[in-house]
């Protein structure tokens, strides 16, 4: 219903949502009535931006703008209101996506996967975590299953500690690509997941721009890490003695906690069941990669590098288990086989510094796939009945930089291919419509960047193939030569030009060691500096003969002896990445796909290449439905068709449309369906059905709740929610006085009626009991025991004497507000509240640690009744609490991904709040 100044789209389906068009835009982009305008695109998303609906629709394409802001749109209650319903029938929202995905893979028993794509900070991550959750809350349960959904949950603060970053455009990036398959039984259950990885940005390990950080778990280690354990890794609690963590200069973000991180982390370590023996290994390879980065060389006389100080050598050589001064060499000789014997051959400082950043990143690279196996194996389904997936794939978003060197030409590679499959597979789901339907299919217009995609893999002639052949040629190559090779061969290319083969205008914008692609997406200027080493990623063969005798069991499994057999030039890593690109390809191909799209600002519209898919959806109809579906909305607007039609459904959309006056160029009737041809036609019937529609609502106001009827019901209720809101009872003796509710109000008028006077859930023998102290408040509250923390649901009732703790029938506690010496709760965004009791009252057990979901209701309402307002203390890290006489303990808080109470190793209670993600 629309009210003065705003407007409630909370319940209306696609089609009851145009009536506020003007107003919140329109839900489905498909049915824009500006032709293809990028203007009038970004209009429309605007003005929903403005109305807080971060959602749209391109057909089944879902659209998100981020918010910037926390909007209240992710609870439980949402999360149940989109269970089981048609696409289109509720408001465009992340939870339709994925329950849709999730009943058509049920029903039809087959793959389906959600490609999640946008820029660098749009929300991927957060994306791919509101889908997991929604499965978590949504899918069966038991036991087995719980296990199962907490470990898929679990992996991603573990991932998000070693495969994301602060960055110059966000402050949790993921700087690897991760693919997610969530296994289903034929009964829905969510049995099992397997996760690929994607070219980790190794590079940051030894190297960071400005303004930017290493990966996550470096800093949470350092500033997180317990004393003994430091003391272990040989570390110091400060960031600033690390080489490889100070080259960006912003050691410390706001918006970033890594000792609470640190926390979560640990926990959902065990969670995904690594032992103590795999966290200490594990932690041994990141604390070596910080000790690698303090092994400093000096020169000789003759230039060769030495080792002025062995400190922090000795560290990686107990932590990687391996001998000292085999390390000593590895890092300072190279070993050269001629004929039958072996030369070491001195480094310079260079060649040296090279070697261990070389080193560095394979260790942790590797140790990075190793922890993804791991997870595997905690979600790995055993069971060999058949199962259908659900893939998520959260990818890096097209990126383009000051400076953009190989990593940006990897990952927007990576985005140029999924831009090809992406219009691939919605034209072919625009075309297997139409011929199922009997609807001639009208070809369509858009940019095929296929032209692209070859420019870059193809196999002899592609910039990757040009830069391998560089990479292995004997002679002297370069990053320069790299790109002369390039002018060679791609001179003509329309969419590649460097300063040599630029015009003159051109030229001006392009150094002489770069080269411009002009991506679907738009240009992205490469410098060619580092192609070469980064492509080749060469770690010498005696540095990778002696991890194969490493001690530690993780760094025996990432160098494996079979690696050393093989004689066979390894794979660069721009063609690794193609293959394993090639794969996913294959993979994505053999599932049904369902997009999601995060949008920041303009230019994010043309690098998810929306425009294009918009094309291809309004082709030739911008809207179609079951012809069960229209009948039923729209029959009131011919006579034919209300107020019942007997008949085939079809041919009662044929009459009611010919009523309409409808031309042939208009619609088309398919065989389940009918397809309407332009926006304007589908706005003019809603718009008449919205005039109907009033009329209806009152004559049938005394029935069960139907489309007619809908919105003069909602008036109905608002006018009584109002009217009760100024005369309600001033005392819970007061029966008679409750003002009578229409019907179609009954049921919440009784619950309105229980809560006002305080007798929801309270048992009757309680009632009695207390009643004459008068009952001023009430509200369902989990008490944690004060020795294991083990939950109990209680009831916290105050009257104008005391708090009582209940169950049911039986007051399991009562405290005198004089006895109430005070509450504390933290100051971050948990539900904990402890209340302090005195000790000289020998019937108190000691103090009272509650969870309440309405904390600040209940911490103002004991405040102000128990004349508290002072005592009530908001404390940071740790709060004391007695258990009993000379007896305490604490509960410490934090911060995570997810929230989370359980008992602390040192015997605290560990409450871990839901972190407030910055924008």
């Amino acid at each position: 219903m629309i009210k003065k100044g705003k407007v409630k789209l909370g319940q209306l389906d696609l089609e009851g949502a145009l009536i506020a068009r003007d107003r919140v835009g329109i839900q489905d982009f498909v049915l824009l009535d500006s032709h293809n305008s990028e203007t009038a695109f970004l209009e429309n998303l605007k003005k929903r931006f403005t109305e807080d609906l971060i959602y749209t629709y391109i057909g089944t394409l879902l659209i998100s703008v981020n918010p910037y802001k926390n909007l209240d749109i992710y609870a439980k209650k949402q999360m149940d209101l989109y269970m089981g319903v048609n696409f289109f029938e509720l408001p465009p929202h992340i939870y339709a996506l994925a329950d849709n995905a999730y009943h058509t893979m049920l029903s039809e028993a087959n793959n389906h996967f959600i490609l999640i794509s946008g820029e660098s900070g749009a929300g991927k991550t957060e994306a791919s975590k509101k889908i997991l959750q929604y499965y978590a809350v949504s899918c069966p349960s038991s036991t087995l299953l719980d296990t199962v959904r907490d470990r898929m949950l679990m992996s991603n603060p573990v991932l998000e500690a070693f495969g994301n970053a602060k960055t110059m455009k966000n402050d949790n990036s993921s700087r690897f690509g991760k693919y997610m398959d969530i296994q289903f039984d034929c009964q829905g259950d969510a049995v099992g997941g397997h996760i690929l990885s994607y070219l980790l940005e190794k590079s940051r390990v030894v190297h960071q721009n400005h303004g930017e950080r290493n990966f996550h778990i470096f800093y949470q280690l350092v500033e997180g890490g317990e004393e003994d354990l430091l003391r272990h890794l040989g570390l110091e609690k400060d960031t600033k003695h690390y080489c490889y963590l100070v080259q960006g200069e912003c050691s410390s973000v706001s918006s970033i906690n890594d000792k609470n991180d640190w926390k979560t982390v640990k926990n959902a370590l065990s969670v995904i069941d690594f032992d103590t023996t795999d966290t200490e290994h594990l932690f041994g390879i990141i604390a070596s990669v910080l000790h690698l980065g303090n092994v400093h060389f000096e020169g000789d006389s003759k230039g060769y590098a030495f080792l002025n100080s062995n400190a922090a050598l000795r560290w990686v050589s107990k932590l990687l288990g391996v001998h000292v001064q085999v390390l000593h060499e590895a890092l300072t000789f190279r070993k050269i086989e001629a004929k039958s014997e072996q030369v070491l051959s001195p480094f310079t400082v260079d060649h040296a510094i090279y070697a261990r950043d070389a080193l560095a990143k394979a260790i942790y690279d590797r140790a990075f796939n190793w922890l993804v196996n791991k997870i595997n194996e905690s979600l790995e389904n055993k069971d060999s009945n058949r199962k259908t997936v659900i893939g998520l794939l959260d990818i890096y978003g097209f990126e383009v930089f000051t400076v953009n060197s190989f990593e940006q030409f990897c990952i927007n590679y990576c985005n140029e291919k999924l831009q090809q499959l992406f219009i691939q597979l919605t034209l072919k789901a625009e075309q297997e419509e139409y011929e199922s339907e009997g609807i001639e299919w009208e070809p369509v217009q858009f940019f095929n960047n296929k032209i692209i995609c070859d420019l870059v893999e193809e196999k002899h002639r592609g910039i990757i193939s040009v830069l391998d052949e560089e990479c292995v040629r004997p002679g002297d190559a370069t990053d320069l030569t790299f790109l002369e090779k390039l002018e060679e061969k791609m001179g003509n290319h329309p969419h590649f030009v460097t300063h040599k083969l630029a015009d003159k205008k051109t030229r001006k914008s392009l150094e002489r060691g770069d080269f411009r692609l002009l991506h679907y997406a738009g240009e992205v200027t490469y410098c060619v500096v580092g192609f070469i080493d980064k492509n080749n990623d060469l770690l010498y063969r005696n540095i990778k003969d002696m991890m194969r005798l490493s001690k530690n069991p993780i760094i025996q499994q990432c160098f494996p002896n079979s690696e050393r057999d093989s004689r066979r030039r390894p794979e660069t890593v721009a063609t690794q990445f193609k293959n394993s690109l090639l794969r996913l390809t294959e993979i994505l191909t053999a599932k049904e796909p369902w997009y999601f799209d995060e949008v920041l600002v303009r230019h994010q519209v043309k690098y998810l290449g929306l425009m294009e898919h918009l094309r291809v959806r309004r082709a030739g109809f911008a809207y179609r439905r079951k012809y069960e579906v229209f009948l039923q909305r729209y029959k009131a607007l011919c006579p034919a068709t209300w107020p019942h039609w007997r008949g085939v459904p079809a041919d009662g959309v044929e009459a009611l449309v010919q009523h309409l006056g409808y031309q042939p160029d208009e619609y088309k009737m398919g065989r389940t369906k009918i397809f309407i041809r332009y926006a304007k036609t589908l706005f003019a019937i809603e718009d008449a059905f919205e005039i109907c529609k009033h009329e209806l609502g009152y004559m049938t106001r005394k029935e069960a709740k139907t489309t007619d009827n809908s919105e003069y019901l909602a008036f109905v209720r608002q006018s009584y929610l109002n009217r009760l809101k100024v005369n309600l009872p001033k005392s819970v003796l007061d029966k008679t006085t409750w003002l009578t509710p229409p019907p179609v109000v009954t049921e919440t008028s009784e619950i309105l009626r229980k809560l006002h006077m305080h007798e929801q859930d309270i048992n009757m023998k309680v009632l009695q009991t207390i009643r004459h102290e008068r009952i001023k408040y009430s509200v369902p509250v989990v008490k944690y025991d004060r020795n294991g923390f083990k939950p109990r649901e209680r009831q916290l009732i105050l009257t104008q004497a005391a708090v009582y703790l209940v169950e049911d029938a039986k007051i399991k506690q009562r405290v005198d507000y004089v006895s109430l010496k005070g509450v504390s709760v933290s100051n971050l965004g948990d539900s904990i509240m402890i209340l302090h009791i005195a000790v000289n009252d020998p019937k108190q057990k000691g103090d009272l640690v509650l969870q309440c979901d309405h904390l600040y209701e209940a911490l103002t309402k004991l405040a102000m009744i128990a004349k508290k307002e002072n005592n009530i203390q908001v404390l940071n890290g740790s709060i004391k609490f007695e258990i009993q006489t000379g007896r305490e303990n604490a509960v410490d808080f934090s911060t995570g991904a997810e929230p989370m109470v359980y008992k602390g190793s040192n015997g605290h209670m560990m409450v871990v709040a839901p972190r407030i993600k910055s924008r």
